[in-house]
């Protein structure tokens, strides 16, 4: 039963938007599905590192860090920073559209985009150090089940933003005209400055 309230748990978080929402989905409307899913891998990459942290007890020297804490903080708020410039910077010129059905060269770059931005955030690390432990039922292995509860977190955010990018994709036709694909590259870039800001000032 812990298992099915924590899958459940897992849904609910992972369909609050928030910066890693707003990296898959810029991806995927940038430069189609293929770039979406990789910055999703990245992402939970990212995630999985920090569930085995808080498995193992590493994401506690973190919090208990206030310079790792800040260090980490400002980096990832340089991150989104840099990234929201760069989508207000591609609005204003305008990016080529991409042929239907063309392969983007590359996936190393949306893929570390997700990574960096889940790595850099001290939030993540806490969230995990917090969030996973209330599963573990009485008298299990703690850090096994730490692991075990890492990777049904994972499984359950592949699903969900899979499923996001699918719909942005079936959208495309919509969503891809010159207008609407420059306006939601403002929005997108909007949305990144102001959750940089919102990391660079906000306290533990």
């Amino acid at each position: 039963m812990y298992l099915i309230g924590f899958i459940g748990a897992c849904i609910a978080v992972a369909m609050v938007p928030g910066v890693s929402t707003a990296i898959i989905l810029r991806q995927t409307l940038r430069a189609g599905r293929g770039s979406g899913m990789a910055a999703t891998l990245g992402n939970e990459t990212g995630i999985l590192v920090w569930g085995l942290a808080a498995a193992f007890g590493l994401s506690a020297l973190l919090v208990a860090s206030q310079v790792a804490y800040d260090v980490m903080r400002v980096t990832g708020a340089v991150l989104l920073l840099a990234m929201g410039a760069q989508a207000l910077w591609q609005a204003r010129k305008g990016a080529p559209d991409l042929p239907e059905g063309e392969v983007v060269p590359g996936r190393r770059a949306p893929y570390l985009a997700g990574l960096g931005t889940c790595l850099a955030n001290p939030k993540a690390a806490v969230f995990a150090m917090s969030f996973l432990p209330q599963f573990v039922p009485a008298g299990q292995n703690v850090p096994l089940t730490l692991v075990t509860l890492a990777l049904v977190w994972v499984m359950v955010d592949l699903l969900w933003y899979g499923l996001l990018i699918w719909a942005v994709a079936k959208a495309k036709a919509w969503l891809g005209r010159p207008a609407v694909k420059r306006r939601l590259e403002q929005i997108s870039g909007v949305v990144l400055i102001g959750l940089g800001v919102r990391m660079v000032v906000d306290a533990r």
